[in-house]
């Protein structure tokens, strides 16, 4: 699996979210097409449902994400949105392009890439990519919360439902 994969599937969480009206919109938008992404990537990778609970939880700072699969997951979700470059790393284009395609203006794609590419540099490590994306999503997850961009799970969730 690519480097730096995970925190593009968070980007797609997140985008749009500082605008009321558009951003829950976009969330709609977004939540809708990651679950069908993420449902694809739980039988390509034969995952279970744990995965889920832990992106319904992933917005509460509290929470550790301790799953190394839902990093597995999110690498493969941002393959299947075309979020990477050839090196597995973020493609800046591409993540600001499908922030602004989900209702996000200009500056807040454009912050969200930022965010995102920061903390890519803080988590260079090696080792596990899964268990690497995961330090990232959570860097990540502190940069929107500081930002106060962070999306209302339960909103997600019923609007989520209401597509399926």
């Amino acid at each position: 699996m690519g480097r730096n994969n995970v925190f593009f599937a968070l980007v797609l969480i997140a985008v749009g979210v500082r605008e009321i009206a558009p951003s829950k919109d976009a969330m709609k938008y977004i939540t809708s097409g990651f679950v069908k992404v993420l449902e694809e990537c739980k039988h390509d990778l034969n995952m279970n449902d744990q995965i889920l609970a832990d992106l319904y939880h992933y917005w509460k700072l509290d929470y550790a994400l301790l799953s190394r699969d839902t990093g597995c997951a999110i690498i493969c979700m941002s393959k299947k949105l075309d979020l990477l470059d050839t090196n597995g790393r973020m493609h800046h284009g591409n993540a600001q392009e499908f922030a602004m395609k989900h209702g996000a203006g200009d500056d807040v794609a454009s912050k969200i890439v930022s965010i995102i590419h920061e903390c890519e540099k803080k988590f260079e490590r090696d080792d596990d990519e899964c268990l690497r994306v995961l330090d990232v999503a959570k860097c990540f997850r502190s940069g929107i919360h500081e930002l106060d961009w962070q999306p209302n799970v339960e909103v997600i969730v019923s609007e989520v439902l209401t597509e399926i």
